[in-house]
């Protein structure tokens, strides 16, 4: 008989219950072994972003009209190569005429289901009211009476980051449910929607916020910038864009003022700067006063629903004394929200409209759960979505002596100066990653054709695309060394067209002077699914049975491919083994 020491009874008792619930919760992610593909072989899963399957093969098309000959040379193996869905239901957005991004892309690739994203969410909690009666909005709703009700976002209706509809819903309710004064600090965008599409935008927000004096509420714009200047950095990678932000929106200042934010608009357009490029501007009254500072007591709602380019600005706003990335001059004290909350275990921001789709049983932890070791890497631009967005909106590891995440540093730059970016670094490390055979699963993400497809350059985005298929050369190659299997896939379509297209020719969108307007949003290209390898077994191939699959259904397939059984809730395999 054991005796224990006073007050270890109950401590012991909470390990043996703690370790039991492990057992179950490990015994529930158990994977079975598959009935024909054994494991063994290392499993290497390139994501090319942004590598679209274009059905307009033309030469605006630029991975059609690069120089390509890896990606050519798989497309030649029919049994090997199919496409799949990666926007719209398919990626758990509303409708089909919703472009997939990385962020709901990885969320896809890594769950192997598909939830209610982004945009669809956000949709169906207005739909329902359901927003307007949750907590977030209780708590910002004791700002409308005596203070000043803030949103800060991008205005767009692209569905990629923010919705028109959704921001004009929120601020009508709020004007309906006694707010007396809305600020909106605007990013125009140029990048998920048309470039120039900012003064269109920016004329029937300023109308509809003009309307809400019928209900007593005063609704302005304060201040602005281009997405890509002011405010909306990702990963760190440009905390001086976010001090711009924080200087427009809270400070009122900023080197343009302006009478209106239309007015801000096209002087900054002036010298044919991009929309998701142009300078801070801050609306200023007839003494010259910012008409929209953020004070003490009001209240500040993140209007975004997709969280990368808005965490650093939730920081700065719920960072405290601790924050040390740039100084905030004056920290008023605020009631602030996100949309949605954009990091679950950071817990940031405290207090959201939205909950967010609950995410559970990724893959990844399934694989740590068998205790399969996992590789990924990505730059800077795209570390977050081989980490964070594939496990399901959750940060660190699920076992940290089972994982490597590898950062590459992303260059400070307009990618379309550097169209290479990091890719080189990222094979590098990757092939030394497989050749340690340390790892069952490598995960590589390139961001070439989608961060250079975005500065709507043809040229640069055609070099994003050979550098990347260059580089994949090196990574099969390492990989058939390797004895490994491989599948290549992207995320989303941007780089398989280039220019703004007529509805019913597809002939080019010209501007005044004849020149192409050129396309910097993601496309509704289904993407390309390649597998092979050395490792794989020469009957195994891809079905052509499943005309609606997406992004989803290659989660099982990469399970199946390191030798398991999906689980019974993953969308079906891709494989016909």
């Amino acid at each position: 008989v054991r005796t224990h020491p006073p007050g270890h009874i109950g401590r012991d008792s909470l390990n043996i219950a703690r370790v039991g619930r492990i057992a179950a919760r490990m015994a529930d992610l158990k994977l079975s072994p598959h009935a024909t593909l054994t494991k063994g072989a290392p499993v290497v899963v390139a994501i090319i972003d942004g590598f679209g399957e274009n059905k307009i093969k033309d030469q605006y098309n630029a991975v059609h009209t690069a120089n390509t000959p890896t990606v050519d040379a798989l497309r030649a193996v029919g049994s090997r190569f199919r496409s799949v869905a990666a926007h719209g239901p398919a990626v758990g957005l509303p409708s089909s005429d919703d472009m997939g991004n990385s962020e709901v892309g990885h969320n896809a690739l890594g769950a192997g289901k598909i939830y209610a994203q982004g945009a669809k969410l956000v949709d169906i909690n207005i739909a329902s009211g359901q927003l307007f009666t949750d907590p977030g909005w209780a708590f910002i709703k004791p700002a409308f009476a005596s203070n000043t009700l803030h949103f800060i976002g991008l205005l767009s209706d692209g569905g990629v980051h923010s919705r028109y509809n959704q921001l004009l819903a929120m601020v009508s309710q709020a004007a309906k449910e006694g707010a007396h004064k809305i600020r909106l600090h605007v990013l125009t965008d140029g990048r998920d929607v048309p470039d120039g599409s900012g003064a269109k935008f920016l004329a029937d927000l300023e109308a509809d916020l003009a309307a809400l004096k019928e209900l007593g509420c005063d609704a302005r714009v304060a201040s602005g910038g281009g997405r890509m200047k002011v405010t909306m950095d990702r990963y760190e990678a440009d905390w001086p864009m976010v001090e711009r932000g924080w200087k427009a929106h809270v400070l009122g200042d900023a080197p343009l003022k302006a009478s209106s934010a239309s007015e801000a608009y096209a002087i900054l357009k002036q010298d044919g700067t991009s929309d998701q490029n142009i300078g801070a501007f801050v609306v200023v009254d007839d003494s010259g006063s910012a008409v929209g500072t953020i004070e003490d007591d009001d209240a500040v709602v993140i209007s975004n629903f997709r969280s990368d380019r808005v965490i650093e600005i939730s920081k700065a706003f719920e960072g405290g004394a601790e924050f040390n990335k740039f100084d905030r001059v004056r920290i008023p004290s605020v009631k602030f929200a996100g949309l949605m909350q954009y990091d679950g275990d950071l817990k940031l921001p405290t207090n959201f409209l939205v909950p967010p789709p609950a995410i559970c049983k990724t893959s990844g932890e399934y694989l740590a759960a068998n205790g399969l070791r996992t590789f990924a890497c990505s730059e800077t631009q795209k570390f977050g979505h081989v980490t964070f967005f594939w496990n399901g909106n959750r940060s660190g590891y699920f076992n940290e002596e089972l994982e490597t995440y590898v950062e590459i540093p992303s260059d400070n730059c307009l990618f379309n100066e550097k169209p290479e970016m990091k890719a080189r670094e990222i094979t590098d490390a990757s092939i030394a990653a497989l050749k340690s055979g340390r790892y069952d699963l490598l995960r590589v993400n390139y961001a070439n054709p989608d961060m250079v497809g975005h500065t709507g350059d043809l040229a640069a985005s055609i070099t994003a695309c050979e550098v990347s298929d260059s580089c994949l050369k090196r990574l099969l190659d390492a990989v058939d060394a390797a004895g490994g299997i491989y599948l290549v896939t992207s995320d989303h379509g941007n780089a398989d067209d280039m220019v703004q297209r007529q509805k019913k020719t597809n002939a080019p969108v010209q501007d005044p002077n004849g020149a192409n307007k050129p396309l910097t949003s993601h496309t509704l290209a289904p993407v390309p699914v390649f597998i092979g390898g050395k490792g794989l077994p020469a009957g195994v191939v891809l079905r052509d049975d499943q005309p609606e699959a997406g992004l989803a259904n290659i989660t099982a397939t990469i399970i199946n491919l390191l030798g398991f059984e999906a689980p019974a809730d993953y969308e079906p395999s891709l494989l016909k083994a």
